[in-house]
């Protein structure tokens, strides 16, 4: 004899039966979700790592290999594939060229010149040469550009003695971003890209007890000092597999970037504090991520610590204005937008380094604005670079200076 279920038991189970169903209803969902989103972003999302090749010149430091691919996503943005060239730079192949050929300009800088984010045939060196065929065709304007991300000035100081002076050039362009102010400082330096401050990787300047400036070679032995550590986490795992999982991670670790603790920032700043030589810095000053990174010289008032460290940009500006003046070229600074305009503590402090030595500044900002355009469309929507259209920009400020001081071309005083 079977009992009949109660009116409860019936009812229990018609609730079990009901939940059941909307779970795996929910589960079929976001499957289907998960597999569309992997599909899309697989068609979407060529590749989801950048690879880049280096090696380790006495004279320059860290450098890219010669005639090497470099593949380059933030997994949001672009995907680009671009070579090297026989030098070791993001750039055409450098041509042989005389003072008699014409004007011919050299723009050095760091991620900003280096330009992994866009094709060679979008960056600011191919524009300013196409702009000025078309509007200034009688000055003859070539162009070439050497950038390495994560260097300031000093650091790229080889890069005009071993390659772009042997180009006879009219006009140097030092492109200056707001991060300039730090990587020309070890010191500063140190905080982000996880270097021993006196184990550089590139050319870095030394401060003597006197208040002399003098310049000290790359350490081939800088790795010894790199923090970071390898991620074994689940998520971590998934994201190497699926792409949809590697857009996910990139649209938040972007986002995280600015509003919490870089990790690298916070490890770099626990080995200083074990070295002797910096037990007594001012870490309290220090910053968490990288909206502060970005924001310290915004700032009307700096804190000492930081003010002291500008002697390095400083130092920076006068060996290329040294070199400059010997070489008989005109040089020039073009601040990135996130630098600023008139009236921006960041470029003003620029703009008086410069007028002290007599290097014009071109601010980038400056331009946009009075050209009507959009700010926000200088970049990418998830990374500080500049977009196509920021290059195309740059190149037409700097066309609009050409123009303005054809001198330049002439081999004439230009000042």
């Amino acid at each position: 004899m079977t009992l009949k279920p109660s009116a409860s038991d019936m009812k229990a189970r018609r609730v079990l039966r009901l939940i059941g169903w909307n779970a795996a209803l929910i589960v079929m969902g976001l499957t289907l979700i998960v597999v569309a989103g992997e599909i899309y972003f697989r068609v979407k999302m060529p590749f989801t790592h950048t690879s880049i090749s280096w090696h380790f010149d006495p004279e320059v430091g860290s450098i890219r290999n010669p005639n090497s691919e470099s593949i380059a996503t933030n997994n949001v943005d672009y995907w680009t594939i671009s070579r090297t060239n026989s030098l070791g730079f993001l750039d055409r192949e450098p041509q042989l060229i005389t003072a008699s050929d014409g004007c011919h300009v050299v723009v050095i800088g760091d991620s900003f010149v280096e330009a992994i984010e866009v094709d060679i045939s979008d960056k600011l060196q191919v524009k300013l040469e196409e702009l000025a065929a078309e509007t200034l065709p009688h000055l003859n304007v070539t162009t070439s550009a050497f950038g390495r991300a994560a260097t300031g000035q000093i650091n790229q100081l080889p890069y005009y003695d071993k390659y772009a002076r042997a180009m006879d050039p009219k006009l140097l362009v030092l492109v200056f971003h707001i991060n300039d102010f730090w990587d020309n400082s070890p010191l500063l330096n140190a905080i982000y890209t996880r270097q021993h401050p006196e184990h550089s990787p590139f050319v870095t300047a030394q401060k003597n007890e006197d208040g002399t400036m003098e310049l000290r070679p790359p350490d081939r032995w800088h790795f010894k000092y790199r923090g970071g550590r390898v991620s074994t986490s689940w998520w971590q795992k998934v994201a190497d597999v699926s792409h949809f999982a590697k857009w996910i991670e990139a649209k938040t670790f972007r986002l995280s970037l600015h509003f919490e603790p870089g990790p690298w920032i916070i490890e770099t700043r626990e080995l200083l504090k074990e070295l002797p030589a910096y037990e007594t810095l001012p870490l309290e000053w220090w910053p968490n991520n990288l909206t502060e990174v970005w924001d310290i010289y915004d700032r009307d008032n700096l804190p000492a610590f930081y003010e002291e460290n500008l002697d390095f940009t400083e130092f920076g500006l006068d060996e290329f204005k040294r070199r400059a003046d010997r070489d008989d070229v005109a040089l020039v600074i073009l601040s990135t937008y996130r630098v600023g305009a008139e009236g921006d503590p960041a470029f003003d402090r620029l703009k008086a380094m410069a007028k002290a030595r007599g290097i014009p500044v071109v601010s980038q900002l400056d331009y946009i604005i009075r050209s009507g355009r959009e700010v926000e469309d200088v970049h990418f929507r998830h990374d500080p670079h500049w977009s196509i259209a920021g290059h195309r920009w740059a190149a037409e400020a700097l066309l609009q200076y050409l123009a303005q001081n054809q001198r330049i071309c002439d081999g004439r005083d230009w000042s």
